[in-house]
């Protein structure tokens, strides 16, 4: 049965077209093919993000290939055979079909080959490689990629362990790919293959671990995905702190968030956040995030009063309100829809004295300013902000101080 992509926006761009076009002038019809995910979301009516394409054609072919069309080419992975091609503003990621000729776990020594079986053979899962030529004819080299997509299995090339082997980040792409696309029960060799080599997997940098993990919790319902990592023994082994999933099943209802997923899967203590962040190499940004909703500090909770809400609001910031509204939800219920609305349509106010006020007051520049201006500030959050009176308050807390001279 022939299957074919054709009408597809991507294949049929100007920008594809001219980068196909230029591969298949240098090396004949048929040297180059579309490969991987652009081709399985393709068939599952999936968005396509990047377009990686295979060649027969070797590096230097390749970009002299490209350079001869007047297209931007840059030699980003050439020593695994890749070349990075930009058309009309689009990148297009061009490897020469390989084959492995040595593997650790971690990085594979390569070898060209003009076999696409080859090619095929060395990639992680059935569903992914699958082949597609300039005119969107499928190809299926392992012979069940298509049937895998159709039904929603993630089922290694070959022998899953031997996969794992060669490269023991995949066992957390298995779930990545299942949270992503598989339905009914994980594949049984599969599952067991990752939980027999999971202790390997400490081998893998932590920046990859990281980058797998929070793709595989900013799926639409990554919840089978992570209970099959439990079951497997392989999410203790990348959260050696994680919790029962309670907070987490809940937590996947309420925002598509992985940073937030990844929270709930942790103990609600910013110590603990801040460990996993460090442990994970996560971004400065994505662990501020990570620890600011955990860690103490003012309670949010959907069916809190206005007045409370932005005091929250001023004092957490609207990101930390945000998340730690959205952990609330998870946690008891509740509808934080109008919180949410405050927090994008309040601007908090700047405070609305400083130390020159003080100093008109008669109080000297020093320690004693700087705790005034708290309590000041202090008192004005606890009455909702008000927009006068500011003197009058100055002058009651500056009147105790006069008394006990």
């Amino acid at each position: 049965m022939t299957v074919s992509m054709r009408g597809q926006p991507w294949l049929e761009a100007s920008a594809t077209r001219a980068v196909m076009a230029a591969l298949e002038t240098e090396g004949g019809s048929g040297c180059a093919r579309f490969v991987g995910g652009c081709v399985r979301n393709s068939l599952l009516d999936q968005p396509v993000d990047d377009i990686d394409i295979a060649t027969t054609l070797t590096p230097d072919r390749t970009m002299a290939a490209l350079k001869a069309a007047g297209l931007k080419a840059v030699p980003t992975g050439v020593e695994h055979g890749t070349v990075t091609v930009v058309s009309e503003r689009r990148p297009y990621e061009i490897t020469t079909l390989r084959r492995d000729v040595e593997t650790d776990g971690r990085r594979a020594v390569v070898a060209f080959t003009q076999d696409w079986a080859e090619d095929a053979a060395r990639r992680d899962f059935r569903l992914n490689a699958l082949y597609a030529d300039a005119d969107g004819q499928v190809f299926d080299p392992t012979g069940g990629g298509l049937a895998d997509a159709a039904a929603g299995r993630i089922v290694f090339v070959g022998e899953a362990e031997t996969r794992i082997r060669e490269d023991y980040l995949r066992i957390l792409r298995f779930f990545r790919f299942y949270a992503w696309y598989g339905r009914g029960a994980p594949d049984a060799a599969g599952l067991a293959a990752c939980a027999a080599l999971k202790a390997a997997m400490d081998q893998l940098s932590a920046e990859r671990v990281s980058k797998e993990l929070l793709k595989l919790l900013a799926a639409p319902d990554p919840q089978a995905a992570v209970q099959a990592m439990v079951q497997a023994g392989v999410l203790v082994q990348v959260l050696p702190s994680v919790q029962p999933l309670t907070l987490f099943q809940a937590m996947c209802d309420v925002t598509p968030d992985p940073v937030l997923r990844l929270s709930a899967l942790l103990p609600a203590e910013a110590s603990a956040a801040a460990g996993v962040a460090g442990a994970l190499r996560l971004s400065n940004v994505q662990r501020d995030r990570l620890t600011a909703a955990v860690a103490d500090g003012p309670v949010v909770a959907p069916d809190m009063d206005v007045a409370h809400a932005r005091a929250a609001l001023y004092r957490l910031g609207r990101g930390a309100f945000e998340d730690r509204l959205a952990r609330a939800e998870a946690a008891g219920g509740g509808d934080g829809a109008a919180l949410r609305r405050l927090a994008a349509d309040w601007t908090p106010p700047k405070p609305p004295v400083n130390g020159r006020d003080l100093s008109r007051l008669g109080v000297p520049p020093g320690p004693e300013t700087g705790r005034l201006l708290k309590a000041f500030e202090d008192g004005w959050i606890a009455d909702d902000f008000p927009v006068d009176g500011h003197e009058d308050r100055l002058k009651r807390l500056i009147a105790p101080r006069g008394r006990t001279r």
